[in-house]
């Protein structure tokens, strides 16, 4: 078996310990524009039951997911039955949705937001969220900036763990290696077809800050292929990732095993890897990830995966 989701990680150096499939909520704030459907307030409070019911004890959300709906649509469901003991519950403080101010006002205002949609008074993990879109990096580390706050929230006891969510690898890098973060979010650059979190993931690793991977599907492309879904990670990509990704599909189906799984399993066999993040939308789709995740994959697979990954390109960034 590819994965036990009893067996939990630690979480970097935080004392915290997660399953290796963290559930994530975007998909749950109803983005039809982003993700081609809509959720409504059932469908995702029944999400949220089968997250809290199921094997996996890490969530994470975002403030601005859905302008607070994912978090509200959480809360809901937090405030009707608590949350299981052990469960990890992570959201990430935004920028101002109008005005895009990200100081450290801001970072309080938005922290105090996801609270309150959440039904909680403190969150075990706290992310910055998304930097890179706001500030610069001599910005975000200022005195009176988003990360200065989060250190206070933090010594204030309202925010357990800090991390940094982002994209850049080699700005996420400059984060970790301030020692402020003990945990940070890459999307997209760990995956079948992109590798660039290598250096990301050793800073990491020799810092003893967790490492969680997120968009191990590429927005899509590594579950449905590329002629059903050309775009990666939301852009539009060149032939010969969609050509590596066809080669992938095509050899993962003359073993019988689902591209999905293969993306998934990819990055949870890595031990580097804390947590993955995986979006649901619907109950079902829990016991549909644990099927990807324990689908045998035979060693003879990963080998020709690993020779029909493109080159690096740096074509994220």
């Amino acid at each position: 078996m590819a994965y036990d989701p009893a067996v939990r990680r630690p979480f970097g150096r935080t004392g915290l310990s997660v399953t290796p499939i963290c559930i994530g909520t975007s998909p749950l704030a109803s983005m039809p524009a982003l993700y081609g459907y809509e959720v409504d307030d059932a469908r995702a409070e029944a999400t949220v039951d089968a997250v809290l019911d199921g094997p996996f004890n890490f969530l994470d959300t975002s403030n601005n997911y859905g302008g607070g709906t994912a978090e509200r649509r959480i809360g809901a469901v937090v405030r009707r039955r608590g949350l299981p003991g052990g469960f990890v519950l992570a959201t990430k403080a935004d920028a101002d949705p109008g005005t895009g101010d990200f100081s450290g006002d801001r970072v309080r205002r938005s922290v105090a937001e996801s609270l309150d949609r959440l039904g909680v008074d403190r969150v075990p993990v706290m992310y910055l969220h998304d930097p890179e879109f706001h500030v610069t990096f001599e910005e975000a580390m200022a005195p009176g900036g988003p990360v200065e706050a989060l250190v206070a929230l933090r010594a204030e006891g309202v925010v357990g763990h800090l991390g940094i969510a982002g994209g850049p690898v080699e700005l996420m890098r400059r984060y970790v290696g301030t020692g402020v973060f003990e945990a940070v979010i890459n999307h997209n650059r760990w995956t079948l077809v992109d590798r660039a979190a290598e250096p990301l993931i050793e800073d990491a690793v020799a810092r003893g800050v967790a490492f969680v991977n997120g968009a191990p599907y590429g927005g899509g492309m590594l579950v449905k292929g590329p002629d059903a879904q050309p775009r990666y990670a939301y852009r539009d990509t060149d032939e010969p990732v969609r050509e590596a990704v066809r080669a992938m599909w095509n050899a993962c189906a003359a073993h019988d095993v689902p591209l999905a799984a293969a993306a998934l399993q990819f990055s949870l066999r890595d031990p580097r890897v804390t947590s993955t993040i995986v979006g649901v939308s619907e109950p079902e789709r829990i016991a549909a990830t644990l099927e990807l995740a324990t689908t045998p994959i035979p060693a003879e697979l990963w080998d020709e995966l690993d020779r029909l990954t493109p080159p690096p390109g740096g074509w994220l960034e």
